[in-house]
């Protein structure tokens, strides 16, 4: 018989739109200055901005279609002023595994918005969630926690296409967020994010800006086997 076809009947009517060579010129330059921000504005930030980039959040892949970020909006003073302790502590500490001109250019570094960043986000991944019914994470179940990740990917490219800024904070002790934030026990914290409109723009990481480590002048490595 011909004619026929196994495709699913709604991608066979969906129509590709057209990536031009502008939009792919426009999306390396979005990539370009996706930087992580620390430094904010502290105007506030539409819910209907905001509630735009989550739906953008939920258009990142997942393993087995789990879907299994939640984005928990830390608005409390209370649990902002605790993860700003959690944070001063774990810093203090990682300060501590410094020695000598390192420790010194450590101590000088800003490394979260914490204080001025008008949303804040901790982003969690959902170990015990029955979605996507465990497909594709028998032998590799870390590809939760990556799907979670591209969640925030995805998130932070929106914000930046919107002129937002995003800081993901990582020095933090992730099970202190966890009980502040009293969210269910199989919940594991993925990325502290803040965000809000930069103080200032540059397409250079500020790791790099300030002298701690330059980009790799050769990042790509594919080895052929």
């Amino acid at each position: 018989m011909t004619g026929t076809s196994d495709a699913d009947p709604a991608m066979v009517r969906a129509t590709v739109p057209d990536f031009t060579e502008e939009f792919r010129s426009d999306f390396h330059n979005l990539l370009k200055w996706r930087r992580d921000v620390r430094h904010f504005d502290s105007s506030p930030i539409s819910t209907s901005l905001v509630d735009r980039l989550l739906d953008a959040a939920c258009l990142a892949p997942s393993v087995g279609n789990a879907q299994p970020w939640r984005f928990v909006s830390v608005d409390e003073p209370a649990n902002r002023k605790a993860i700003a302790e959690n944070f001063a502590r774990a810093n203090a500490a990682a300060l501590g595994g410094y020695s000598g001109e390192r420790a010194q250019r450590y101590a000088t570094l800003k490394l979260a918005g914490l204080h001025d960043a008008p949303r804040h986000f901790a982003v969690f991944c959902d170990l015990g969630t029955q979605q996507g019914h465990g497909l594709g994470r028998a032998t590799m179940p870390e590809m939760l926690q990556y799907s979670a990740i591209l969640a925030v990917h995805t998130f932070w490219l929106q914000a930046r296409a919107h002129g937002i800024g995003v800081g993901w904070v990582s020095i933090l002790d992730p099970q202190g967020v966890a009980d502040q934030l009293d969210v269910p026990g199989q919940w594991k914290l993925v990325a502290y994010l803040c965000v809000g409109r930069p103080s200032f723009e540059s397409d250079t990481p500020e790791l790099e800006r300030v002298g701690w480590q330059s980009r790799q002048a050769a990042c790509r490595q594919v080895l052929q086997r």
